[in-house]
């Protein structure tokens, strides 16, 4: 054991392949591969995404490896994304982690892509001390796959308070925009085209969820007969309401994470707050979380906007405590397609 590992870390568990090197909390490299392909499909093909990783996980690595200026020789430990996701394409990152690790003699960590998120605000290329000062933190993990508000106790505890009991706020933002024909994935280019319309021009229906639970099926319900009833009249109505649209339904699925991100600071008392997941990239939510906290005084983690989407980094990040805690993984670890924030 050593007080600064460096740690190779690999994430594959969806349609990015992604490999990082830290040492100790500092990140030296953070390589990713992505798979324009999915595009025109509508979204990920999970055999598709699979083969990718295959071909695209050895040159990531060593991509990451010379950014870092290190050689394999140095790697204290390499940890690799358990689950959730594709079961495909965590079986390679799994697969080659153990080869890895088998090679090389040295311990393997499997970490919880959750976790990751959770701690991707403190991903940096400095060395950070004092973590522990500064705890809890209530964080909204908001991607297209989950929704949820998590205590974060330390870095090997969490809590959901809150989840989605249907759909995620970034599968909401993603078949919207699909509707509207802007591709795939589609919140990045909602949010763009958000910033030049109306954000009051249409009101879509929201269930009223009691507690700090989430739901946007009903909202995508809702946006979609919009555009049915308009469209009878009117053919062109989604071209010539773009901006509008995009605008109030980034507004609408806001203002559902922030109501429930409020009433969960009001009840918790928590003063330190964080936000991460694919969504967390949305302009218009970090505008206003930083609203929300400048207003009440409270301390904002906000990742940087690359470590919002699935990246080794991350993975890293959580591996770190996972070595530090001596929290090893036997080569016979199985990768799991459902996992929850409480499993390891």
């Amino acid at each position: 054991m050593v007080n600064k590992p460096y740690i190779l870390a690999i994430e594959s568990s969806c349609d990015d392949t992604s490999a990082a090197v830290l040492h100790g909390t500092r990140l030296l490299s953070n390589a990713i591969a992505s798979q324009a392909i999915h595009s025109q499909y509508g979204g990920v093909v999970p055999e598709l995404a699979s083969r990718a990783h295959q071909q695209n996980i050895v040159p990531v690595v060593d991509v990451a490896l010379k950014k870092a200026g290190i050689d394999v020789s140095q790697i204290h430990a390499v940890a690799f994304t358990k689950g959730p996701g594709l079961l495909g394409s965590l079986l390679v990152g799994s697969s080659f982690a153990k080869s890895f690790a088998q090679a090389r003699n040295i311990p393997l960590i499997g970490v919880n892509h959750l976790h990751g998120h959770l701690l991707a605000h403190w991903v940096s290329d400095k060395e950070t001390e004092n973590f522990e000062n500064q705890f809890p933190v209530l964080c909204l993990l908001v991607s297209g796959g989950h929704t949820m508000i998590v205590v974060i106790r330390n870095f090997l505890e969490y809590e959901i308070i809150g989840y989605t009991i249907d759909d995620a706020a970034g599968e909401a933002f993603d078949k919207c925009a699909k509707v509207m024909g802007l591709g795939y994935p589609g919140g990045p280019v909602v949010d763009s085209l958000a910033a030049l319309g109306n954000e009051n021009a249409f009101i879509f229906g929201m269930p009223k969820i009691q507690g700090y639970n989430f739901s946007f099926s009903g909202l995508k319900t809702s946006f979609l007969y919009t555009l049915r009833d308009q469209l009878k009249t009117n053919p062109e109505f989604v071209e010539e309401n773009i901006n509008d649209l995009c605008a109030s339904l980034q507004k609408s699925i806001i203002d559902a994470l922030m109501a429930k991100l409020k009433r969960a600071i009001r009840n918790t008392g928590i003063k330190s707050i964080a936000v991460s997941g694919g969504v967390a990239a949305n302009s218009g939510l970090r505008s206003r979380l930083t609203d929300l906290a400048h207003k009440h005084n409270l301390t904002l983690y906000l990742p940087e906007k690359a470590y919002t989407t699935d990246n080794a980094a991350m993975i890293g990040m959580v591996a770190y405590f996972h070595y530090r805690e001596q929290r090893f993984d036997s080569l016979d670890a199985v990768p799991q397609a459902r996992m929850t924030v409480g499993e390891f």
